[in-house]
């Protein structure tokens, strides 16, 4: 999430941010509605939602912002949707951008931060990547609530019947550790429980962030926690949350945390910064509650779904859109000179030099998504996200591409001007959503599909590839899970972003090839089927020399090295 281009800001922003009461006014977003976490920060209240429904206000409409498979340098989608978002506010529309909270993981792993870049970040930035409003902890405490819950039934072998050798949930933590992913727990004897093999996954692909972010309030939060399956008892009949009586206790903790959290952009945009699942092991989108409450109290919402279209996008429109009932209305697909020279097969080291031939190869990429988006009616608007060392020809070559294929563009530079450099994409976004009107719901594969034919379309319509291919310990997992009733559910791919397949280093557009399903997870509370492909994993781990590195607290007690 964000440009990983160094900035400078020539002013302090701490000393620029504008009391949370104003951004909410802005929304029409009353005190009385606000939960406040110091001057910048506060959760709304649900009846701030309730309150615009009753008065009869008209939704708005719904900007989704996605990129092409991501690369080394970053493509800046999340900085591109708050760009966008400033210079639509600037244009005097009523504006709000809606996304998903950072992870610990990513933040002291690879990226150093989820908040944006330059000029187009969302504020206070040190906050939001750290521990922000709880949120994550209160989500890793509920899930490891629950794990703890299994143990304690295997321990005083309650009349559940959980089977210790079947248990299927397993314990998170919001960071990345490698060491984690394979553990044995219950060692040391009799007092210190039953002895069985566990797993640690990462908060972010926990299935409570899932249902945290696909609950509609606070009910529905609570019976998708009770439909969590926990494991199997020895007669192979399934055991879930409710049965361990977790539901209750779950949904206490997490009581705060399904509340939206309402922060700035630098410009003093409106910002709804909530829930935050991975796209590529998890669905990778913000929470439906914001969502909708972004629609209630804005003419434009601006939303992103994570990593490239052929994840985080149609994870949205097959998930989030069926479980909300919205639709995006138009569709901003970011690319970069950077990116297209990547994807055209220049190392990451040499992709600032001058190559028209891997540029232009390399936006077979590009049109790969464009061919999606137009498939599924949804109008898109591409954005090169400029950077400062671009060259002129490049950029007019991407741009004629997209006039070729039919698609409108423009370039973008909010990470160095803000929302002033986002005034053509803003409007050419504007023009799409009067031109096309209110877009038609089109999904990709239907429910009631086998889910090996979901997978299919998804890997031929989207991915463009030739086919699915489900090994045998799948095809038995996706028989159990159709006998206990919840074959009818989306499907969550789990694959690498780096590659329409599921091979990181087949870039480009690759053709012929085929995707792997090596296991399947039923995540029956989020409501879907996660399909886990190629060496995906659900716990990363750091990299060699990690962001933390770099990390500490200056002299003032400032922050340093969170960017």
């Amino acid at each position: 999430m964000g440009n990983t281009r160094s900035f400078n800001l020539e002013v302090s922003l701490a000393t620029t941010l504008r009391p949370v009461q104003e951004m909410a006014a802005q929304l029409g977003i009353a005190d009385e509605h606000l939960f406040s976490y110091g001057p910048q920060m506060a959760k709304v209240l649900p009846g701030s939602t309730v309150a615009q429904q009753a008065a009869g206000r008209k939704p708005g409409r719904l900007i989704l912002v996605t990129a092409v498979n991501p690369t080394p340098s970053g493509e800046g989608k999340t900085t591109t949707s708050i760009g966008l978002t400033q210079a639509l506010v600037a244009a005097g529309k009523r504006a709000v951008v809606a996304l998903r909270e950072p992870s610990l993981g990513p933040v002291f792993g690879m990226k150093g931060g989820g908040c944006g870049g330059g000029r187009s970040q969302v504020l206070p930035m040190e906050d939001i990547n750290l521990h922000f409003t709880g949120d994550l902890h209160a989500i890793t405490s509920a899930h490891n609530l629950l794990s703890a819950l299994v143990d304690n039934h295997l321990h005083f072998r309650s009349d559940v019947g959980l089977d210790s050798r079947r248990v299927v949930w397993p314990r998170v933590m919001d960071m990345n550790d490698r060491a984690l992913r394979h553990v044995n727990v219950g060692l040391g004897g009799p007092t210190q429980g039953v002895p069985r093999e566990e797993r640690f996954d990462i908060t972010a692909a926990s299935e409570v962030m899932a249902i945290l972010a696909l609950a509609s309030d606070g009910d529905d939060l609570k019976r998708r926690l009770g439909n969590v399956l926990v494991g199997y008892r020895a007669d192979r009949s399934p055991v879930f949350g409710r049965d361990l009586k977790a539901d209750g206790a779950m949904s206490l903790l997490l009581r705060q945390a399904l509340r939206p959290n309402l922060v700035q952009t630098v410009d003093g945009a409106p910002a709804l910064v909530h829930a935050g699942p991975f796209a590529n092991i998890a669905h990778g989108c913000s929470s439906v509650i914001a969502t909708k409450m972004a629609l209630a109290h804005a003419d434009i919402v601006v939303t992103e779904a994570g990593f490239g279209f052929d994840l985080g996008a149609e994870k949205f429109i097959n998930i989030k859109c069926r479980s909300a009932g919205v639709y995006p209305d138009a569709l901003v697909l970011v690319t970069t000179t950077k990116a297209m020279k990547f994807h055209g097969g220049v190392d990451k080291k040499e992709v600032s030099q001058p190559n028209m031939a891997a540029l232009k190869k390399g936006m077979g990429n590009l049109t790969r998504h464009l061919e999606t988006a137009r498939n599924l009616g949804i109008p898109a608007v591409v954005a090169i996200n400029r950077f400062g060392d671009d060259s002129d020809d490049e950029l007019q070559a991407i741009h004629q591409h997209c006039v070729s294929v039919g698609a409108d563009c423009a370039v973008s530079d909010v990470y160095a001007r803000g929302g002033e450099g986002g005034v053509e994409l803003a409007q050419r976004v504007l023009n799409t959503l009067e031109t096309h009107g209110t877009a038609t719901p089109t999904f990709i594969y239907e429910l009631d599909d086998p889910a090996e034919v979901k997978m299919r379309k998804i890997v031929q319509k989207v991915y463009g590839g030739k086919d699915v291919v489900v090994d045998s310990k799948a095809k038995a997992q996706l028989r159990k899970i159709a006998k206990m009733g919840f074959g009818d559910l989306p499907i969550c791919m789990a694959k690498t972003q780096y590659s329409l397949s599921d091979d990181p280093k087949a870039i480009g557009r690759p053709e012929g090839f085929e995707v792997h399903v090596r296991e399947v997870r039923l995540s029956a509370g989020a409501g879907f089927i996660v399909a886990l492909t190629g060496s995906i994993m659900t716990m990363p781990g750091l990299p060699r020399v990690p962001a933390s590195d770099h990390m500490g607290v200056g002299p003032n007690g400032e922050a340093q090295g969170v960017f």
